[in-house]
């Protein structure tokens, strides 16, 4: 499997360190398959002390795989890899984080009912056996200050922000002695304030020698962010570079190996008449609590609505009120004029809605089964598929390339289990599969978050495409940029609430900004929020 042929770009990784930095980590010649597939081909990664270095790549470039290697989780199949200039070989990520080493990955691996304190100091060996929660919250309320990351130690985990939550898996892997920090998509789920306050800290952190490794598809972040850039394609490496001499459309050419063009937005046609209505409501979430609080929306024929807010308020029970997958206790909700506010799913579905979720694994396919009968799962019942109740298999397959060609997932065979295929190819294909069935109504949830630069640019052309169509769009999104460029009008969610509504064009980010903390503008959407 091995291909020693590295990709058509010019390979550089002489790059020139302004303070001549210590070299505290270096990977050389990693090769890691699994079965068939190659996920890193000879590559490599060479870090210093005190700086912060970005990893870039597209969506199965290998950057995971490659901090896995590193962190223990996987073992090379060839390759070594050097600590301070010794060769080392890691079995477990305990025998990693023993040797400096931790990894804080994108999905929290947090104890939600246990209290910071104790998810903080779970597990460590030095403590012992016995410890008063006095002390626990004392050696916390240390470490917070030592590291500059503050949490309220008593309170437990599902109560924090996930800006809170980071900050708790961070000191995790800090008190453990972790010198080398790898981050994955840190700043995914964060306000554009608290993403400023990560990256004082990791400043803060890279400063006192600690290294810091920086995941991400969020461009303008790892330039502001960064030291230096290595960027990983299919497995290989393409540059190393320093962060000062690149630019955005510099670096996704290197990651895509494409020049990238950047468009304008497009314009709205203009919008029709009202599809979507939300009219005050309200609805619990999965513990209980109410998580949506006397919402109104009203989503237009071409028209792109954005929702923007900090995850976990209310945005994810807002998209499945708007799909009929969870139902208000009070308000309604409306399609066309029709009130659906009590019925199933179904009717939703037969009124035109399509829907992108939150969960694309647990909600939009069904791992286990084949391509084909995943990218049917909204149309089998439609004419052009079945008759009479009997699914026509030709039709079925005819139907199903189509789909894949459009969405232009890559894969072997349309009969290979969907759970074969990339992230992103799952997510481009659950992406069009919807926006077929969509008629109506599009509900997007974060439709393109972990994707890479271009599967991203691809997923947000078809949610442009169905608003062009003169489809209505409801779009929910972590990245404010994203909303920016292609939302008509955005609104802003904080617990539960509906806080701002702003047309697009003449949006600020940091007004968006201030009410996805909390704040609330005195003269409503336009005012300034405060310095």
């Amino acid at each position: 499997m091995y291909d020693p042929q590295p990709p058509d770009v010019q390979n550089d990784q002489t790059v020139a360190c302004a303070d001549a930095r210590a070299t505290v980590v270096e990977m050389a010649d990693i090769w890691k398959a699994f079965d068939d597939f190659q996920a890193l081909s000879g590559a490599s990664l060479e870090l210093q002390a005190g700086e912060i270095h970005a990893l870039l790549g597209e969506n199965g470039a290998g950057k995971t795989t490659l901090s896995n290697v590193l962190t223990g989780i996987y073992r090379p199949d060839v390759g070594t890899i050097r600590l301070d200039g010794e060769q080392r070989r890691f079995h477990s990520p305990a025998q990693a984080i023993a040797a400096g080493l931790g990894m804080v990955h994108q999905h929290f691996r947090l104890v939600e009912p246990l209290t910071v304190a104790e998810n903080i100091h779970l597990g460590r060996p030095e403590l012992p056996r016995r410890l008063s929660r006095r002390r626990l919250i004392s050696e916390t309320a240390q470490a917070m200050e030592q590291y500059g990351l503050t949490v309220n130690p008593t309170a437990r985990i599902w109560q924090l922000s996930i800006g809170e939550q980071q900050r708790v898996e961070i000191l995790r892997v800090l008190l453990r002695g972790a010198r080398v920090l790898i981050l994955d998509e840190p700043t995914a789920v964060l306000t554009p304030s608290e993403a400023t306050e990560l990256f004082a800290v990791l400043r803060r952190l890279a400063a006192s020698g600690r290294t810091i490794v920086f995941i991400s598809h969020k461009l303008h972040e790892v330039l502001a962010v960064s030291d230096r850039v290595t960027i990983l394609r299919r497995g290989m490496n393409v540059a190393t570079r320093p962060a000062a001499k690149m630019t955005p459309e510099k670096l996704a050419k290197l990651m895509t190996g494409t020049e990238r063009v950047m468009e304008a937005p497009r314009p709205s046609k203009g919008r029709g008449k009202p599809v979507l209505e939300l009219r005050n409501v309200s609805a619990r979430g999965d513990r209980g609590l109410v998580s949506v609080r006397e919402a109104s929306c009203t989503v237009h024929e071409g028209e792109i609505v954005g929702v923007a807010g900090v995850s976990g308020n209310g945005q994810r029970e807002l998209t499945e009120i708007a799909t009929g997958l969870r139902h208000p206790f009070e308000g309604t909700v409306a399609i066309d004029g029709q009130d659906l506010t009590a019925r199933l799913p179904g009717d939703f579905v037969s009124a035109g809605v399509g829907h992108v979720p939150e969960d694309r694994i647990g909600s939009a396919i069904v791992p286990s089964a084949t391509v084909v009968d995943n990218a049917v799962l909204r149309a089998f019942r439609t004419g052009e598929l079945s008759r009479a109740g009997v699914m026509r298999r030709g039709a079925v397959r005819v139907f199903t390339d189509r789909l894949v060609t459009a969405a232009d997932v890559q894969l072997p065979d349309i009969d290979v289990p969907i759970a074969n295929l990339s992230g992103g190819n799952q997510q481009r294909f659950v992406a069009r599969r919807e926006a077929w069935a969509a008629d109506r109504l599009l509900v997007a949830a974060h439709p393109t978050r972990g994707l890479d630069v271009r599967a991203a640019d691809q997923v947000r052309e078809v949610v442009l495409d169905r608003r062009d169509a003169g489809c209505a769009v409801l779009l929910v999104s972590d990245d404010l940029d994203e909303l920016l460029a292609v939302s008509d009008r955005i609104v802003v969610m904080y617990e539960g609430r509906i806080k701002g509504d702003f047309t697009a064009a003449k949006a600020r980010r940091k007004e968006i900004g201030y009410l996805m903390g909390g704040g609330d503008l005195v003269g409503g959407a336009g005012a300034e929020a405060p310095s």
